[in-house]
């Protein structure tokens, strides 16, 4: 039987000699659900909108910034011969891990500015940060990229997934693992369950929510990235955000641990900001 292929294009429309492709749509969108979430998250437990919309104008150029910077870095052999493809991220290159290490870094400058708890900021803007994820791999099957290794038709279809996925993981007419499907799919999954466990009473201490966001992404990046063709390598021996991914899921898992045996105990973060923390916050006018 024959098929008919008919790829999507990456171009969703132009005003003029400019075009708006449908990864940047998508990306565009992510952030606002995110942002949207994220202020009413805050709001309830205490941190005014404004603090949010503030720091994310901080931090998403940062992010993207060190998005790229990492990647760089772990292919930096071919970008010191190529100096002027450094900047050149419209042809791809971008490092989720990478974004989200520079992104962090700017929201615990920000709230060490503004007298914010770290842990409790990180609660409010973890599950939405990963519902953004599962969004933005979206942008990565309309450019046909971030795929796994090759399958056949019949593997795809065995998934029962749509034609048009199928069919856009059809490249020069080789099929290949969906694993922007994959990630995007564990990332809504388990932003669903901290939303389910976040809001239960006396379950979930401030700062656990967040941690819960590091276990549960690193464990999935860990087994899809195995998938992945186009990993960065340290060396020829293992995946860099295998690596990486191991080493968050332990980190996160000992702080979990260490933190429950702070006395007094952590407060909850349903609790929101103590009535002392209320006093060190910057007030925005």
């Amino acid at each position: 039987m024959n098929f008919v292929f008919n790829a999507i294009n990456p171009v969703a429309f132009s005003l003029g000699p400019i075009e708006v492709h449908w990864y940047g749509v998508i990306i565009a969108l992510a952030i606002f659900v995110a942002l949207f979430l994220s202020m009413r998250e805050g709001n309830k437990r205490g941190i005014e909108e404004d603090h949010i919309v503030n720091m994310i104008l901080w931090a998403l150029p940062i992010a993207f910034i060190g998005a790229r910077l990492y990647y760089v870095v772990f292919e930096l052999d071919y970008y010191l011969q190529n100096p002027g493809e450094i900047i050149a991220i419209w042809n791809g290159g971008i490092a989720i891990y990478g974004g989200l290490i520079a992104g962090g870094l700017t929201v615990y400058w920000y709230t060490k500015k503004h007298g914010i708890p770290i842990w409790l900021m990180l609660d409010v803007l973890a599950p939405n940060v990963l519902l953004a994820q599962a969004i933005g791999r979206w942008g990565n099957f309309i450019n046909q990229e971030a795929h796994g290794g090759e399958v056949t038709r019949s593997f795809l279809e065995n998934l029962y997934l749509p034609d048009f996925i199928i069919n856009q993981m059809s490249i020069k007419g080789i099929y290949y693992h969906p694993t922007f499907l994959y990630e995007s799919l564990w990332s809504l999954a388990g932003f669903i369950l901290i939303l389910l466990i976040r809001n239960r009473k006396s379950l979930l201490r401030r700062g656990e929510v967040a941690l819960t966001y590091v276990l549960w992404y690193s464990l999935g990046r860990f087994f899809i990235e195995g998938l992945r063709t186009d990993s960065l390598w340290l060396g020829d021996w293992i995946r860099v955000s295998q690596a990486l991914s191991v080493i968050l899921f332990l980190g996160a898992l000992i702080i979990w641990i260490m933190r429950r045996r702070d006395y007094p105990p952590i407060p909850y973060y349903l609790d929101g900001l103590t009535s002392e923390e209320e006093k060190t916050i910057t007030k925005i006018s």
